[in-house]
């Protein structure tokens, strides 16, 4: 094992040539990463981590004193191809696209071409916002655009496929064929309070062009991307096809390949930037240095205080805020299909780093981002807690396993084989025993403690976090009482039909469409519950169904098709999935 580790670090070294004093820090970082538990005086390695979480590469680059010390590929940009991760592989992190935008934004009004305090459609043409009684007669403004406080719906944005009708952004803004998205409109008064809104930002995004008479990617390269040296970042959607063979491509939680590889997103304000940690940290390090009236590549003092310091709570024009301890950061996370992606900036600390992964499970990215805190030495994060794990015998952790829920949420004990591990809201963490009765997990906050009847049955748990109970989880005996939070039935029957428990799943699906007949995806999902446990008959009677539940019946008959993709490539019945797809036509 260490043989290979050290074959595995070697190897991914080689990318860059660095100073003995700097590769020995970064090999310090990449054997260090906790989630903020040390277990048994172990920490973890990045290498170990990244096999955790299944993911396929990651990429990172950091900054001290200003500058970019270091940066690195780890894994593969894309597995089939063998094509490794270097610093220069584009990916294409969702939603710090954000950032950037409102870099773009808050150039056109240092520059006099808006007020960002004024009605949005001054700067709209052929297509403006149409207000309703939702405003309260308030208008929007581009400032409320930039930090969620428009009151807009459309959180998100699913992305298309790379073979599909592209939606332009007008289409959009006005949910029409072939958008997948509703419309964007106000679900709140302007000004009320932060609401993060993608449709909010693909606003700008239409402003921008109206007011440039430029396509959105080329006015950003030429005046945003460029100007700060990302030169290795784009906004074309989708990428040109000189850029393909330096792009990531993306990957599911469970290591499938994206279809097509990437989505395409026309949504480019909101999460259609392709670029690298690198060139992120071009960004963060302009921006601090403009913060301290240093510099002005592109955006003077006075705007970039707005784009990295509060407009509303913890919300800026284009960032969001922490506060760790007295030691102030801007920051924006991002997810795509495939990818994700985080940037931290310290405000006058001169410290940054921006990590990607082409991976839905980003986790991995928070443990390296406490490992190089920790290296660096960065004010406001916490040092790991060393916890110290007990043996506890089969009979005892037989009597956990099964489902419970804590206020209306879901979860699942499980074995695996190296051990127990505690599944919620999409994250499946193994549970570190410090006592026969108590555990600890990684990726979820808390000591939790199981609790027992006088006849010493498993009635569920506590979860104390710094010494306060803060939630209680009841063991699930029966489904005839039980009443989860809304959206939370859909992914926990998911969940159970992707570890093959047929039965069950068809139960907990089947209870959460009584509930929420409209839910399609969770028709889908009990479909699909019936098919693989051999109901066939029944099977196609609910695809027939979910094929009929919406308008967008092209879209619904894809989105069959690629779960039927997913399963015959995790290992799924394929007779099953070859005779539900001649049937359906599909």
């Amino acid at each position: 094992m260490a043989l290979l580790l050290c074959h595995w670090l070697t190897a991914v070294t080689a990318q860059q040539h660095y100073s003995k004093a700097v590769n020995e820090q970064i090999a310090r970082v990449e054997t260090n990463l906790s989630g903020g538990l040390v277990i048994d005086g172990k920490p973890f390695t990045l290498s170990e981590r990244m096999k955790h979480y299944n993911v396929a590469g990651l990429s990172v680059a950091v900054i001290d004193n200003y500058q970019i010390v270091w940066a690195k590929g780890y894994g593969y940009a894309d597995k089939k191809e063998g094509r490794k991760v270097t610093a220069n592989t584009m990916f294409e992190p969702g939603s710090i696209s954000k950032s950037l935008n409102a870099v773009g934004i808050l150039h056109l009004a240092q520059q006099g071409k808006l007020d960002l305090y004024q009605d949005i459609n001054q700067y709209l043409g052929n297509w403006k916002f149409p207000y309703d009684t939702v405003s309260h007669g308030k208008k929007i403004t581009t400032a409320q655009l930039l930090s969620h406080t428009a009151g807009l719906g459309v959180h998100g944005f699913p992305g298309y496929h790379r073979d599909s009708a592209i939606a332009s952004v007008t289409d959009i803004l006005d949910g029409r064929a072939p958008s997948n998205t509703e419309a964007v409109r106000s679900l709140a008064e302007p000004g009320t309070g932060p609401r993060y809104s993608g449709g909010g930002t693909l606003i700008t995004q239409q402003m921008l062009t109206d007011l440039t008479k430029q396509p959105y990617e080329q006015y950003m390269y030429e005046h945003v991307l460029r100007p700060l040296g990302m030169t290795n970042s784009s906004f074309n959607q989708p990428p040109a096809a000189s850029q393909r063979k330096n792009l990531a491509t993306g990957y599911k939680t469970n290591g499938n390949e994206v279809p097509g590889k990437y989505f395409v997103y026309p949504e480019k304000a909101a999460a259609g930037l392709w670029t690298t940690p690198t060139d992120i940290c071009k960004y963060i390090v302009e921006m601090q240095q403009a913060y301290q009236g240093k510099s002005s590549k592109v955006l003077n003092q006075e705007m970039v205080k707005l784009h990295v310091t509060p407009y509303k709570n913890d919300v800026a024009m284009g960032t969001f805020l922490q506060n760790r301890n007295g030691e102030k950061y801007f920051v924006h996370s991002a997810s795509n299909e495939g990818f994700t992606g985080y940037f931290l900036g310290g405000l006058t600390n001169g410290k940054g780093v921006a990590l990607f992964v082409n991976s839905e499970d980003g986790y991995v990215l928070l443990e390296l981002l406490n490992s190089i805190a920790l290296v660096y030495n960065w004010e406001g994060f916490r040092k790991p807690e060393q916890i110290t794990t007990v043996p506890v015998n089969d009979t005892l952790t037989s009597k956990y396993i099964g489902e419970y829920i804590t206020d209306g949420f879901l979860s699942e004990i499980k074995k695996e084989k190296d051990g127990l591990y505690f599944w919620t809201d999409g994250i499946n963490s193994k549970m570190y025993f410090t006592s026969s009765t108590d555990f600890r997990n990684i990726e979820l906050g808390g000591t939790k403690t199981f609790t027992f009847d006088n006849a010493g049955t498993v009635t569920g748990y506590s979860n104390t976090i710094n010494g306060r109970l803060r939630a209680t989880g009841q063991k699930i005996t029966t489904l005839d009482t039980l009443k989860p939070r809304p959206g939370q039935s859909g992914p926990f029957g998911r969940h159970l039909l992707e570890t093959k428990n047929y039965d069950k799943a068809i139960s907990f699906l089947s209870k959460g469409l009584a509930s929420e007949p409209s839910d399609s995806s969770m028709l889908k999902n009990l479909a699909h519950s019936h098919l693989f446990k051999g109901d066939v008959t029944k099977a196609i009677e609910l695809y027939r169904q979910y094929l009929k539940s919406g308008h967008t019946g092209n879209e619904l008959s894809k989105s069959l098709k690629n779960d039927f993709e997913y399963f015959r490539n995790a290992g799924f019945d394929p007779s099953a999935i070859k005779k539900a797809s001649e049937i359906l036509s599909l």
